[in-house]
């Protein structure tokens, strides 16, 4: 089952390689369990046999082995053990104890199956004074594994209850330090759910360790990236609602005017003027849109190959009707391809918003040359036209929003060249405005020229 939550899936990466290195620990422990019990068996065996050879002696010339009650009742631990044992001489005649009982295999101690129990044995040999050949004699003493099993018990138990102990104190304590360590994550929650808080404001968590603050600084700069985009939004239904009303009211009143002329010459006209006005108002929507859409925040960064030359020619057919019938001499001074890098599109509209105002402003009979051109490590893009330019004193508030030159005889929005501003600075560049050699303006927009 997946755990979605991050503290328990902090608590499992912790406790859970505790609790295996307790689990390889109780099995070591175990066989240090095991390796106590025998050792405390054996002694045990090595002081019953050493007893009973103690009491192995000559009298009258015979061999006499008396079993001493000390010898068996050390084994008597309450876990109910029965001992077993023989008194054996170096030729193997038996003195007393079981007949039957086998000896310790590896010496000094070995473990064997007698009398359907399993048994731990022991060797024990001592001379004897004044025996003879039947010196030296062998006591083998055996006893039965309750007791060796339950000592393992013991130690084994008390091994996992303390390594169960640790487990369970040290993942209070990892709980604990993650109800700390996780304080600014959960502060960070309450400050942004927080109903006191201005819209998208930045957050601010003090305490905040440093795996946490680059989250903090990306939230802070997802949501500087929203304000901006909804403050793009703003200004353009707030541009758009002043920019469209008088068009609106004007067609409307053309309309109106049509409707009520009866004589066909000024019905005509009425709506030759309407067509017009729609046609107006229909490019002010089209810069309205791309104005939007050339705000920073309000699209998604693209880095497109665009070759401003081969851009700049799709433009100048587009607008070759227009400059024939206003008797524009439209030309292309070209001198190879001028790669840019960045947003194709709006590259696009910014050579025809340049485009569309050097046509709107030259008279008759006049020239609009574009000139595409690599120089060094730019890019540089130039438009010009005959018109009558701009006043110098005009040239920075040009690119302001729906800006026109007093006394203007053309009929234009004002965004042509706040569109271009917006394109240019979007794409790393700069523009700037200039005198033509024999009067008219000069537009030359700069832009990083793109590598090979």
């Amino acid at each position: 089952m997946r755990i979605n939550s991050l503290r328990l899936q902090l608590l499992a990466w912790v406790v859970l390689p505790l609790a295996g290195l307790a689990a390889i620990n109780l099995w070591t422990s175990h066989g240090s369990a095991l390796a106590t019990a025998d050792l405390v068996t054996d002694r045990m065996l090595l002081g019953s046999a050493r007893a009973i050879a103690e009491q192995v002696t000559m009298t009258d010339g015979v061999l006499d082995a008396t079993i001493p009650p000390a010898a068996i009742e050390m084994f008597d631990t309450g876990d109910r053990d029965s001992v077993y044992y023989h008194v054996k001489t170096a030729q193997g005649r038996l003195l007393t104890g079981y007949p039957n009982l086998p000896e310790a295999m590896t010496p000094p101690s070995t473990e064997t199956t007698y009398r359907d129990h399993r048994l731990r044995l022991l060797n024990f040999s001592q001379a004897v004074v004044g025996a003879g050949e039947d010196s030296p004699i062998t006591v083998t003493v055996g006893v039965t594994l309750a007791g060796h099993n339950a000592m393992v018990r013991r130690l084994w138990f008390g091994a996992f209850t303390q390594q169960l102990a640790l487990v369970a104190i040290a993942g209070l304590f990892v709980l604990l330090g993650l109800h700390r360590g996780l304080g600014p994550l959960i502060r960070l929650r309450d400050a942004v759910r927080s109903p006191d808080r201005s819209d998208l404001d930045p957050v601010e968590v003090p305490g905040a360790q440093s795996e946490i603050r680059p989250l903090i600084d990306a939230l802070n700069a997802y949501m500087a990236r929203v304000r901006a985009q909804m403050a793009s939004q703003r200004r353009f239904i707030a541009n758009a609602a002043h920019q469209l009303r008088t068009p609106l009211a004007l067609l409307s009143t053309q309309a109106s005017y049509a409707l009520r002329e009866t004589g066909p010459d000024a019905r005509h006209e009425a709506l030759v003027a309407l067509q017009a006005s729609s046609g107006r108002l229909a490019r002010l929507a089209e810069q309205l849109l791309t104005l939007s859409r050339a705000e920073p925040g309000s699209r998604r960064p693209r880095a497109d190959r665009v070759d401003l030359t081969e851009a700049a020619r799709q433009v100048l057919e587009t607008h070759v009707p227009v400059a024939v019938g206003r008797n524009i001499d439209l030309g292309l001074d070209e001198a190879g391809p001028v790669p840019v890098v960045g947003d194709g599109t709006m590259l696009r509209e910014m050579i025809v918003n340049l485009v569309d105002n050097a046509l709107r402003h030259t008279p008759p009979g006049g020239s609009v040359t574009v000139r595409p051109t690599a120089l060094g490590d730019e890019a540089v893009l130039t438009v010009s036209d005959d018109g009558p330019g701009i006043p110098e004193d005009e040239r920075d508030q040009v690119f302001e929003r729906f800006y026109r030159i007093a006394g203007s005889a053309e009929d234009g929005s004002g965004l042509g060249l706040a569109i271009v501003r917006e394109v240019v600075e979007n794409a790393g560049g700069r523009i700037t405005l200039g005198d033509g050699a024999t009067g008219g303006l000069v537009v030359e927009v700069r832009l990083p020229l793109a590598g090979s």
